[in-house]
């Protein structure tokens, strides 16, 4: 087979695989939410539970602290 022809044949499969790839691609469109049942508010799904007030855990803080203060320059 031809250079030439090895090379049109892997031009039209890529060209193929990029049409299917972009006929396939979904993309977000906008819309225009309303609040008829949430009064203003995010409605909350059918299995939303209600949950406990959530309590910081002081570790996890002092580890975060320690890292942004590892962050800086080196004096």
């Amino acid at each position: 087979m031809k250079l030439e022809v090895a090379r049109g044949l892997f031009l039209i499969g890529a060209l193929g695989v990029a049409s299917i790839a972009m006929a396939a691609w979904e993309q977000p469109r906008p819309k225009i939410l309303s609040a008829v049942h949430g009064e203003g508010q995010c409605a909350l799904p059918r299995v939303a539970k209600a949950q406990s007030p959530v309590r910081p855990d002081h570790d996890l803080l002092l580890l975060m602290f320690g890292l942004a203060q590892g962050t800086g320059p080196q004096h």
